[in-house]
This record gives C-alpha cells, structure tokens and sequence, in this order.
C-alpha cells in the first residue's frame, strides 16, 4: 500500500482514539456545526464535487469522511436540526417523538398498503435521530455475504463507535427481561458486546449515561469544517442527467432543490470525471428519488409524465419491513424509562427484544389515555373486551398514562430476513410526499412460522421466576393477547380466532419495528460498489440497498457502511490522482 494512504489512515485512526477522550468530557453538549445552514440562505446556484442526497443515517459519515478526501462537500438534507428538539435528544420523550402527526415532524407518519402504521426520518441524522437507540452490528456471515472486506468493516465501527455507541445502565425491568430470556433457554449469555451472536446479550445504544441522544448527525464532529456545506430543509426534486458524446450512458451531473420557502435552486457537480452525486435519502426517499429522477420501471414512470432516462423495472422492488409483535405487560411495580436493551437472538430466527416505563407528553398521554378508557368502557370492542378480573389492573395503567408515565413494559419479537417482500409505487410528483409502499407481511409462510415461535418465547419469559415481579399474577396471558387486539395499533382487521390463534394474532397485530429496506439492492439496482447500474455519476448508499436487515437493528451497520463506502472513494480518488500524476 502506498505510504501516504497508510499515513492518511494511521491519522484517520489518531483521530478516532482522540475524540474517544473529548467524548467522556463533552457528551452531553450538543456539537456547533459552522457549516450546517439553512437552504434558504443557499445561492441559487452552487458547484461541488460530491452532491449527498439526504443528511440521514449514513449521509452523515459518508459527508464526513468524503470531506477529508481533497473535495469539496455538499449535503442536502430535507429535515431541520434534532439538537433544538429535546423530543430527540432526550431519552424520556422517544414515544413522543413517534406519535408527532404535525406536518414537521422529525418522524414524518406513513400508512402502508398493508395497513401497518409507520414512519420516515426527516431530520439531519435520519432515523437514528427518532429509533430506539439499540446499537448492534451485523454478523460475520452477513458481512461475509455483502461481499464487504472485514477488516475494512471492523474499522469503520469502531470509528462510529468512538462517537456513538455507549454502555447502557442496566435497571431492573431490562435485567428481569435478560434474565427471562436465559431460564427460558435463549443460549448463551453473551454479556455485554456489539458482536452478534445466537444467545442472549445486552447490546450498546446511542444514549448516554444521561440519557442524551447521539446521532449519526453527531459524526459530523468528524468533518473537515473547510470542505463540507450542509444546508437543512432542502428538498431535492430530481437528479439531473445529460448525454455527453462518446459515452454510452448517461451522466448525473446535477440536482434542483427547493429551501423552505419554496425558492428553486440548483447544485451542479464540478468538472471532474471523480466527481460523484450520491443518494442516502434511505429506503423511501432513494427509490422514489430514482423514479423522479427517470431511472424506474417505464411504464409507471410514463404515467406519471416523467421522461425516461433509464427504463429500470427493479427500482422499488424488494421492499421488506421486518414484522414486529408486542406483547403490553402492565406491572404492579414502577418501572424504569428503558429503550431496547437486552436481545435474545434464537435459532429460530426470531430476535427478543423489551423496553419499558415510556414518558409522553400531556397531550400524547391524554390521547392514550382515551384509547384505553374506550376499551374499558365501549360494549363495541367485542369480541375483544378486557376481562373482568383484568379491569382494575387496566384502570391503574390508565391513570399511569394520564399522569405521562407508562406503567408498563413491552416484550417484542422480530423475525430476522424477511422472506416476504413488496413494491414502491410513486403516489405523485412530490418528492416530500411518502409513496404508496406495499410490504406484504407474512406473505411467505416461513416469516409466519418465525412469528409463532417468537410469541411463544415472549409468553415463556413473561411466566418466567425472574420477570415475575413485573407481571400482575391476576393477568393471565389471554387477557395481555386480548389488550393487545382492542389497541388500535395498526389500521387491520381484527379476527375473532386471534384469542387463541398466535398465526392470527401474528397476522391482525403485526406492526413496524421501522427496520424496512430494499428499493434500489445491490445487484438488482446498483452494483458491488453502489454505483446506480446504466448511469455514471451516480450511487446510492443506504438501507435501500439491502437485501436483509443486518442483525437485531440496522443503525450500526448503516452509519458504518457510510464511512467504509466514503474511504473506498476517498482511496479511489487518491488511487486516481497518483495514476494522472504519474502518466
């Protein structure tokens, strides 16, 4: 290798370990960006040599290691900043931030067509500024088929980690949960690791020991302030593209993008054959982006009016939301305010996973608070109604949420994969507006068999010795199974046969754990390297390009894989450079 990229790295590596001291001192303070602006403030027309579509999850360390790459910057994020929202920073408002329905909202609502509510990331960090905060890698098996190189991998966490993986304090509701999980017989105890292993482990979240927040936005730290320009509230529209004589496909060179006030810009890409526009705008906003853009199937692309740059007919496919059913469990005991965790990684393909005590706001919990009174209250619930005996401990969860404390905790499983996959259809011309998705839940038999066996581990740990004491002993499992059916928890029919049937209960309950992915996969859509397949100039480098979620949560491989993608370029362009400087 040459020395001077050996010497770049040895630097990358002197910087990772001194921002893990500046980390123990300076957590909790919220980073000063210099180059973070308001589109509105944008000229109308600006050059870069790197356009990055979508300031998210693994936009932000690739923007961060692209600007210490001898180029020039620009990132365009639809969202505002999370560190002027405590509802993000603050690990006592998640719940709040999720149930936000205002029209700027950080977490903008969805309904699929499966009737499954959801969410979109809109805010400079993407989703890893509105999840649960678990952090996780993927495996080696699962690295080992992406075709990534390990040891490159291994890095790129580690310089994530440096920034925004942190120990969490285990309480009493999570360790009665881990300790749950291990009498029922999910093998080993692993202890505390990001590595993902079958058995039972406590993984690493991005919430500190105060319980602050810290995004992939965070990694930004990172950037060379000189190279990089981030303008907030910036909606692209499309990708632009040309035909230059001599080369066979076409070229992106450009984007046009609208501030908030809806002033049109232009960003173009300089002269430079490295130069590259790369989209991070996730698993929605990459393949609708696309479609906008002309590159999608034909046909849908014509009805909507869009000129066809490349007839793509994969782009939007693949679409898969990893299926998730929870189990409510109202505890007679207080509970702490906990995210995930704990996880128990079966052999059956099932993750376990818990959180507890969530905090709303008044008017959410007044909101919740009504939800549950209707059902105590309403004869129309049949054949759903909560039990007698079940009544008064349904009462005090009530006044619980009333008061803005959850009383409760919540076991849930997620089936690895999935197998079942769906489609991405554009529902208009608008770029801001979430498309028609189709995930197609449980399609595959094999997904609902994982779901069966994942309620029957949840239902054998909440009658574990070791969760007990968070369990009212008058509850028994039919009346959780029957709370869970009167919530209106997604927008599906309700079977009478979901009492006793976990196959029904999987199918009428079914929610998001926000895990989607697919759209624009990497040998479908873009290729090894993430370039866009039938145009230069152009890639795409998020979870669209996945074929299966990495692990028990997604955040850890998607920011590391913005870092490993951005060295790959920056060593690409060096490569390149010292190849013209030789001839």
């Amino acid at each position: 290798m040459d020395f001077r990229w050996w010497r770049r790295s040895f630097s990358g590596a002197l910087l990772s370990w001194m921002f893990y001291f500046l980390r123990i001192s300076c957590s909790d303070k919220a980073p000063d960006f210099t180059f973070v602006h308001e589109a509105t403030s944008a000229p109308l027309e600006i050059f870069y040599d790197y356009i990055i579509v979508g300031g998210g999850t693994a936009g932000c360390p690739l923007a961060a290691t692209l600007s210490h790459g001898g180029a020039k910057v620009l990132v365009l994020e639809r969202g505002g900043s999370p560190y002027t929202n405590p509802n993000i920073t603050d690990i006592v408002n998640f719940a709040s931030v999720l149930l936000d329905k205002s029209p700027t909202s950080p977490a903008q609502p969805f309904t699929s067509e499966d009737g499954v509510y959801n969410a979109r990331a809109r805010i400079l960090g993407g989703g890893s500024a509105v999840n649960a905060g678990f952090y996780s890698r993927a495996s080696r098996p699962y690295i080992k088929e992406a075709g990534w190189n390990q040891k490159w991998v291994e890095q790129a966490y580690e310089w994530v980690e440096q920034v925004v993986a942190f120990q969490p304090p285990m309480l009493e509701w999570e360790t009665a949960l881990r300790d749950g999980l291990l009498e029922v017989g999910v093998l080993p105890n692993n202890g505390y690791t990001f590595n993902h292993s079958y058995g039972t482990k406590v993984g690493g979240t991005i919430f500190d020991r105060e319980g602050h927040r810290h995004t992939a936005a965070d990694l930004l730290d990172y950037a060379n302030p000189s190279s990089i320009t981030v303008y907030l509230h910036a909606i692209v529209n499309k990708v632009l593209f040309r035909r230059i004589p001599g080369r066979a496909r076409p070229q992106a060179y450009g984007v046009i993008y609208k501030d908030a006030n809806g002033v049109t810009h232009e960003a173009y890409l300089n002269s430079d054959s490295k130069n590259e526009i790369i989209l991070t705008a996730g698993a929605i906003g990459s393949p609708q982006l696309l479609m906008l853009s002309g590159i999608g199937p034909g046909y849908h692309l014509q009805k909507h009016g869009i000129q066809v740059v490349v007839d793509q007919p994969l782009v939007g496919q693949g679409m898969a939301d990893n299926p998730m059913n929870v189990l409510l469990i109202p505890s007679p005991l207080p509970v702490e305010v906990s995210l995930v965790q704990v996880v128990g990684i079966t052999r059956f393909d099932t993750f376990i996973e818990g959180a507890s005590g969530l905090s709303l706001v008044y008017p959410l919990a007044q909101r919740l608070a009504k939800s549950f009174r209707l059902i105590l209250n309403e004869g129309n619930y049949e054949p759903f109604k909560v039990v007698p005996e079940a009544k008064p401990i349904a009462v005090d969860t009530v006044n619980a949420v009333v008061n803005g404390t959850l009383r409760a905790g919540v076991i849930l499983e997620k089936i690895t994969g999935p197998l079942s996959r769906g489609h991405l259809e554009l529902r208009n011309l608008d770029p801001d507006d979430t498309p028609f998705v189709t995930f197609n839940y449980f399609k595959e038999p094999e997904d609902l068999r994982r779901c069966i066996q994942g309620m029957r581990t949840i239902i054998s740990v909440i009658n574990s010795k070791a969760f007990s004491k968070f369990r009212y002993k008058k509850m028994p499992i039919e009346a959780l199974i029957n709370l869970m059916l009167t919530l209106p928890i997604n927008n599906r029919r309700r079977h009478a046969n979901a009492m006793f049937s976990l196959e029904q209960f999987c199918i009428d309950t079914v929610m998001t754990i926000w895990h989607y992915h697919g759209g624009c996969q990497v040998g479908r859509v873009v290729d090894k390297e993430y370039k866009v397949l039938g145009v230069d100039s152009l890639r795409v480098v998020d979870g669209s390009t996945f074929h299966q979620t990495p692990g028990t949560n997604p955040q850890a491989t998607v920011m590391m894989l913005g870092r490993y993608v951005g060295e790959r370029i920056v060593h690409e362009r060096y490569v390149s450079r010292r190849s013209e400087e030789k001839n």
